[in-house]
């Protein structure tokens, strides 16, 4: 541990230590979780080495997908790179996990209301914020709270409110490590090793519940992901999710490998270029667990929620882009008219990309049409010249809005003159379709819902949207960061960033 010294207006010599980053404290515990979820579920630990092994193939085989990443930074934290996810029962739960995550510099982005597709929670997701701290640690957790007043019987409610208030899901340590953060700004060496520590204990999976297996089967009964919130000790972490360049070749690479794939690969399909996320996982696994007996001791039976996820990431796209990503998959659901399924996935697959097609597949497109986010980088080359920064405007381009007309044309010219080039932004957060069904297909719940197919199935909210996300921010103790403007000022920083870099290499 580092100490520095220096001398404060009086004259006395002040020692401070140094914080350990929020960066490193988050990459740690991202190691220790892999780490423990490999041991709670082995499969897990088979799924990474799948997900190498075609990153690999990848990288070795297409160098034009290696290079954006190269380009980005993104190529070193490939291996690394993974979400979590868990489900919360009360605000006072989501209010204290806030700030838990804050301490390993993850805040709350986006909001996604689950209930319209037939999924009884709403959710963020926590990550950092910054690329810089991106790449040096990706990890997310994609976090929900229970919509306990979607359960309809009203006695069943009751008990399920009762069970959440009697269980205690942060320890004592991790709680006073989290005041300590928050009271001097950081954790020293000492204590963010500690902090990992206390914080697993939160995900840790218990295989005893907290409630009778007759209250269980109860809300098993109203819908298996609140069987799963309310019935156990704590957020055992339910999935973790490595990130692959190829998804396809791992969903063939699941079935080849004896590993149970669920029938649909969530989200956009296959394509040159990458849009936003694509996510598939293996199936739920049976797990024994010891049921609370009211007359003392535990009585056996099962539970089915911890599975593993896949996904691959693409590039972010504008509001624009996800209107029009939207329109074509509630378009291609309409016309299937059926929920995606083992029994239609042939069929769903070849109307979702007869959909798509109308969707550019060629990065300049995306750009020039506005569909998505991309970082402007200067090529260092003897083409940056005087003479050619001359000839371009660059003086008044507007940074904030490079689709206005001035500014798209000195980006154009810039673009044609090979002093810029492009590289995806990529997306770094959730579908709220793609979420439910992932987590329908793993509780076993094979329900359909009618909103499933509509217009609203794929959109960030529905008409109830803005008085949902109120209620969820007032539990969360602090408003969501939203995405998109997220994206925007990356895209906005990077071109900044690379006008000043091109008048370095005319100087």
């Amino acid at each position: 541990m580092e100490q520095q010294k220096h001398l404060n207006n009086k004259g006395y010599i002040l020692v401070s230590h140094t914080f350990i980053s929020s960066d490193d404290i988050r990459h740690n515990f991202s190691i220790a979780m892999s780490e423990m979820y490999q041991k709670e579920v082995p499969l897990y630990g088979d799924l990474i080495d799948l997900v190498s092994e075609v990153n690999t193939d990848v990288l070795n085989k297409q160098p034009d997908i290696r290079q954006p990443l190269v380009h980005t930074g993104e190529l070193d934290r490939l291996g690394m790179e993974r979400h979590g996810a868990i489900r919360l029962g009360t605000a006072a739960e989501l209010s204290m996990m806030r700030r838990l995550f804050a301490v390993m510099g993850m805040y709350p982005v986006g909001y996604y209301d689950l209930a319209p597709a037939g999924v009884p929670v709403h959710s963020t997701a926590f990550r950092a914020l910054e690329t810089s701290s991106l790449n040096k640690s990706p990890f997310r957790a994609f976090t929900s709270l229970l919509r306990l007043d979607l359960i309809d019987d009203e006695a069943l409610r009751q008990e399920a409110i009762a069970a959440l208030d009697k269980r205690k899901i942060f320890t004592d340590d991790v709680i006073s490590l989290i005041e300590r953060f928050e009271e001097q700004g950081g954790l020293m060496a000492a204590d963010a090793k500690q902090f990992v520590k206390e914080a697993l204990e939160t995900f840790r999976w218990h295989d005893k519940t907290s409630v009778s297996k007759a209250l269980y089967q109860q809300l098993l009964s109203q819908h298996g992901l609140i069987a799963d919130v309310v019935g156990f000790k704590g957020p055992h972490i339910n999935h973790l999710t490595p990130r692959t360049l190829d998804i396809d070749a791992v969903q063939a690479g699941m079935r080849a490998k004896g590993i149970p794939p669920k029938a649909i690969i969530e989200g956009p399909p296959r394509r040159r270029c990458p849009i936003l996320l694509r996510q598939t996982s293996f199936r739920a696994l049976e797990e024994a667990v010891n049921f609370k007996n009211p007359k003392g001791g535990y009585e056996t039976g099962h539970h089915t929620a911890r599975f593993g996820e896949i996904e691959q990431r693409g590039v972010a796209l504008t509001p624009k882009g996800r209107a029009l990503y939207d329109q074509l998959l509630s378009q291609a659901r309409r016309q299937l008219g059926a929920t995606p399924n083992a029994d239609n996935a042939l069929e769903y697959y070849q109307i979702l990309e007869s959909a798509f097609a109308a969707f550019p597949d060629d990065y300049q497109m995306l750009h020039d049409e506005g569909l998505a986010y991309f970082y402007y980088q200067a090529v260092d080359s003897d083409t940056n010249n005087a003479q050619t920064l001359d000839s371009i405007d660059v003086e008044n381009i507007d940074v904030e809005n490079v689709n206005d007309p001035l500014s798209k044309q000195v980006v154009t010219d810039l673009l044609e003159q090979g002093a810029i080039r492009l590289e995806p932004i990529v997306y770094e957060d959730f579908l709220p379709v793609s979420a439910a069904g992932i987590f329908q297909s793993n509780l076993h719940d094979d329900s359909t819902n009618d909103n499933e197919n509509d217009e609203n199935s794929g959109k960030q909210s529905n008409d109830k949207g803005h008085t949902n996300k109120d209620a969820f921010e007032k539990a969360l103790g602090a408003q969501v960061y939203d995405e998109l403007a997220l994206y925007q000022t990356l895209q906005a920083e990077s071109l900044k960033a690379c006008l000043h870099r091109l008048m370095q290499l005319t100087e």
